[in-house]
């Protein structure tokens, strides 16, 4: 209705322009009775009124259409009045659809075709890191640890580059499963091993029960672990420092937690510690932050339904939690 009024509002002020002057002149002319002039003017708004009226109840379902926003991208093809406006909108909105999906499709095979590029480029940069990881081998140190220290840094990147292609694909990547937690936990740090001993930081599994278990895809999880650990030593302080990983039930939910008694982080950036390639005062001072794992996290947590949580002092250390909605025991399975 206010759609229609503001369409024809310049109509109706014209029309009582018009009826003022056509009072106007009759009054100038001599027509001193003002009884025709009104009678007059009641006809030409009743005349207005009644045009008025039907044009809105003829165009009723093409007025409240171009009021109501689209909820789905299939309400373009909904009909209103066989009238030549309404019709034309119909297509118009049709064309507009068609031209969408079809610029749609073109970016999803080119997304498509970048991710499939970026897969196929790390699986082979992986080829020629390994052959120089053993070339490494047969080096005298401090040559060895030093290419090997470099190679493990560009695996690291090269994995967070193929999770980055695989996130925009991560509901097809699913592959839920029981996956027991001090396990995933074991593999993750048998993977990270050298990495603990080069920078003095050593992990610390403290599992309240054994056994405890969960639903959800084990290869996320492990990708999901090794970020929080990898971040966990790289801000901590100090040498023969240490990170405590515990694995606990809380309210019938199993919670993983990984502590670090590092650096810390400032109170203006933990609302956006898991914004996309943001690294805060931290990345400033540690020049290997990207501001890219942690965005992987959030997003992969949030997809597999679990919940993430962190708490940290500046100067004391950082505690992130994972929390699982459903658990079982391993020894009842």
């Amino acid at each position: 209705m206010k759609l229609f009024l503001k369409e024809h509002l310049l109509l109706i002020i014209v029309q009582f322009i018009q009826f003022s002057v056509m009072f106007s002149i009759y009054w100038l002319d001599g027509y001193r009775s003002i009884r025709p002039g009104l009678y007059s003017v009641f006809l030409g708004i009743f005349f207005l009124a009644c045009y008025l009226c039907y044009f809105f109840n003829s165009r009723r379902k093409f007025y409240k259409r171009l009021s109501k926003p689209l909820e789905t991208l299939d309400d373009s093809f909904q009909k209103t009045e066989q009238t030549p406006i309404s019709e034309a909108l119909d297509s118009l909105l049709k064309d507009q659809y068609k031209l969408y999906q079809h610029q749609i499709k073109t970016l999803e095979n080119q997304q498509l075709q970048h991710n499939t590029f970026m897969n196929q480029w790390v699986h082979q940069m992986k080829t020629p890191l390994s052959v120089i990881e053993l070339t490494a081998q047969m080096l005298d140190e401090p040559d060895s640890s030093n290419i090997r220290e470099e190679t493990e840094k560009m695996k690291n990147g090269l994995n967070t580059v193929l999770y980055m292609a695989r996130l925009r694909s991560i509901e097809q990547d699913f592959s839920i499963k029981p996956v027991e937690l001090s396990k995933v936990v074991h593999e993750v740090n048998g993977e990270n091993k050298r990495f603990f001993i080069r920078n003095q930081v050593y992990p610390k599994l403290e599992v309240e029960k054994v056994g405890i278990t969960v639903e959800t895809d084990e290869k996320w999880l492990f990708f999901i672990l090794s970020q929080l650990i990898n971040n966990a030593v790289k801000y901590s302080s100090g040498q023969n420092s240490s990170i405590v990983i515990c694995i606990f039930e809380q309210a019938g939910e199993a919670v993983l937690e990984v502590t670090d008694f590092g650096v810390g982080i400032p109170d203006t950036d933990k609302k956006r510690v898991f914004s996309p390639f943001f690294t805060g005062e931290n990345g400033r001072e540690f020049r290997e932050s990207t501001g890219v794992g942690l965005y992987l996290v959030k997003e992969a947590v949030d997809h597999l339904g679990h919940t993430i949580e962190f708490d940290s002092e500046v100067g004391e250390g950082t505690t992130f939690r994972l929390i699982f909605s459903q658990t079982q025991n391993l020894t009842s399975l």
